[in-house]
């Protein structure tokens, strides 16, 4: 598999650790503000809000959250205000709007409507001038810059790359903290890690699942999203956790299943898992850190770091296993940048 980017999702996907950088040094006396304010006035929870792959970003800052900070963190559903015009009391809560556009109608509506219910609304967008911005009391720009692939990359890694930074600053974990200003340099190396054994593996595949847990089930989910948009191929993600509840029945021989996994509590639970499917003829790819991977990823010093680090090098092996299918990963059908749900 050719380093060289070969399509606009492959280049904006390799810029990462250039906007990651640039995101961090923009953001860092705004995110210390922030976070003393946060430690000065603790929410008493926190609440997301997102579409896409910003939902499976906010499904990563549920796991930050809830392990770095102590706060129960839930999902919010838009159409709760948008569609249904429901009241919520959110007195007291952090709320975070997520979003590269902040674009879209049903998110900047629920945004408003948390604000007026009491929260404390923090928008993470790319687009600082846009509806969802003007919507939140505190704007944390993304700084991803252009990205004109309808497959969000670059600005998805950008998203994962502020939550920690807040975790980090919020907490005063300077462990934390210097692992994520460590991320560009993992990036820039993780770009020329070899992944075509998934690009082989899965040119004529037409469904596999894509398991990850804990830090590592958001990229599951985006990486599930992508084989759908971008290979025209039927993925489904599940937590480690949760596939043995049913969906495990549907994988035997052959069948594809892609792993991510990180250097926590939840490593041998998973990598136990991969063995099995092996061992009933599945196709198992395993990405992680360390000598168990099919795939290799970077070491990072904190567990939570090492799904942006995936997730790039999977964006590239998506871009080519696209073409090798002979699609146009840039341009998927039916499908636009901008989705403005209602």
């Amino acid at each position: 598999m050719n380093a060289a980017p070969t399509t606009r999702m492959a280049y904006e996907a390799h810029e990462s650790h250039i906007a990651v950088a640039r995101q961090l040094a923009a953001n860092d006396a705004d995110i210390v503000r922030l976070a003393a304010s946060l430690r000065a006035h603790p929410p008493r929870f926190i609440v997301t809000c997102a579409r896409g792959s910003s939902d499976h970003a906010a499904t990563f800052a549920k796991y930050v959250f809830e392990t770095q900070i102590g706060l129960f963190t839930a999902s919010a559903s838009p159409s709760v205000s948008s569609v249904y015009a429901a009241r919520q009391n959110l007195h007291g809560a952090l709320y975070l709007a997520i979003s590269q556009s902040g674009k879209s109608p049903d998110l900047v509506r629920h945004a408003q409507a948390a604000r007026a219910a009491g929260a404390r609304v923090v928008a993470l967008v790319n687009h600082a001038d846009s509806p969802l911005a003007d919507a939140a009391e505190t704007v944390i720009p993304l700084h991803a810059g252009t990205e004109t692939s309808v497959a969000a990359t670059k600005s998805y890694i950008c998203t994962l790359a502020a939550i920690l930074h807040l975790a980090a600053r919020w907490r005063e974990d300077a462990a934390l903290l210097d692992a994520v200003f460590a991320v560009p340099g993992g990036l820039a190396l993780g770009w020329d890690l070899d992944w075509s054994p998934l690009v082989d593996g899965l040119a004529d595949a037409r469904n596999l699942f894509v398991i990850g847990r804990g830090f590592g089930f958001g990229a599951a989910l985006e990486a599930a999203l992508k084989f759908k948009e971008t290979c025209a191929l039927h993925a489904e993600a599940f937590s480690a956790a949760e596939v043995r509840h049913g969906p495990m029945a549907l994988v035997g021989a052959d069948f594809p299943v892609l792993f991510f996994s990180q250097r926590d509590d939840t490593r041998d639970g998973t990598l136990a898992l991969a063995r099995e499917f092996r061992e009933r003829g599945a196709r198992v790819f395993v990405a992680a850190p360390g000598s168990a991977a099919d795939l290799a990823v970077p070491e990072s010093a904190h567990p939570a770091c090492t799904p942006l680090l995936e997730i790039q090098s999977f964006y590239r092996a998506a871009s080519a296993l696209s073409l090798r299918r002979g699609l146009n990963p840039d341009v998927p059908p039916h499908l636009r940048k901008v989705t403005e749900t209602l």
